[in-house]
């Protein structure tokens, strides 16, 4: 069953559409549920010619287990790096921080009330 992503205009987000994660796109009822149910936020970015990101939408992204795990515990959402270069700029910046590295796919986990990431990186296999 397809996901909120499922009538975006991006073509890397409609890409994870069939995901089992429960996608959002970022938006204000996404940031508005994270604060009310005081779930962290997985931020997910990318583009729809990474290697990488498609790797991950395979591998991870796609597994039944883990999707049940990342829907019951975050409120998971996917950009576009393409459609929202502020957002990969600001978070790309902070991942460079935490771990000397950066690349895409970006996931980075983000605390409800402000924002902020509290751990990141790119693959995570």
């Amino acid at each position: 069953m397809p996901n909120r992503l499922a009538q975006s205009k991006s073509l890397y987000l409609r890409k994870h559409a069939e995901n089992p994660i429960d996608w959002w796109p970022w938006c204000d009822e996404a940031l508005d549920t994270a604060r009310r149910e005081n779930k962290p936020i997985f931020l997910s970015v990318g583009y729809s010619s990474c290697h990488w990101c498609t790797v991950m939408e395979g591998e991870a992204f796609s597994d039944g287990a883990i999707a049940d795990y990342m829907n019951a515990n975050f409120v998971p959402i996917k950009v576009d790096r393409e459609e929202r270069p502020d957002l990969d700029s600001i978070y790309m910046q902070a991942v460079q921080m935490m771990i000397g590295q950066g690349g895409w796919p970006l996931n980075v986990f983000l605390s409800p009330d402000d924002l902020v990431p509290f751990y990141g990186g790119t693959y995570f296999p």
